[in-house]
């Protein structure tokens, strides 16, 4: 059985955070280790634009947290406090209980952090970078640990940010994943 056809069947053929029943498809849960359907769920397209871009959240569409908080599968549960805590419900924050392991899941993107503590990625010109973004390098980067050189004006789709460095963004070059300092990019 397909992947997606394994998270399609536990969600029952809907969002697993809001139940919307159109426009759904995987969604990994960052940071990962190994990837697969213990670090995925199975979501709509609203609910994943607004969980990849903070600040255009609807607060009417998040009232379905009050139900996916309850979820049994671990990453559905992650996201939602994720999300209860970018808009600040501590009233349903506090209903939540997660072992160790889960709750450094859940914190590892910095949401429900101050905004003075969260690690923010920008550009060579001071753009914010998220997640899924897509850059340009600005100048030719030696790779280290291989004789490949990354060339300037490369682009670099589907970024993943470094949740512990600031300076940190991982992508593909050439089809090998490396590590690439914000300095050298600018995002398209």
């Amino acid at each position: 059985m397909s992947f997606e056809r394994e998270l399609n069947k536990r969600s029952g053929s809907q969002c697993e955070l809001c139940a919307a029943t159109e426009n759904l498809k995987e969604y990994q849960v960052l940071p990962t280790q190994k990837g697969g359907l213990d670090e995925s769920i199975y979501a709509c397209t609203t609910c994943i634009n607004q969980i990849d871009n903070p600040g255009n959240e609807d607060l009417n569409h998040w009232r379905c947290l009050n139900d996916s908080m309850w979820n049994e599968h671990i990453p559905v549960q992650v996201v939602a406090w994720r999300m209860l805590s970018r808009l600040r419900n501590q009233d349903l924050l506090e209903q939540m209980y997660f072992d160790e392991d889960t709750l450094a899941w859940a914190q590892a993107t910095g949401e429900g952090e101050d905004d003075e503590n969260k690690i923010i990625h920008r550009d060579v010109n001071g753009v914010i970078l998220t997640h899924g973004d897509s850059v340009v390098l600005i100048k030719d980067l030696k790779v280290k640990g291989s004789s490949m050189v990354a060339k300037q004006g490369t682009s670099v789709r589907n970024i993943r940010l470094d949740h512990e460095n600031a300076e940190y963004i991982e992508g593909k070059v050439d089809g090998q994943q490396i590590v690439i300092i914000t300095q050298y990019v600018k995002k398209i």
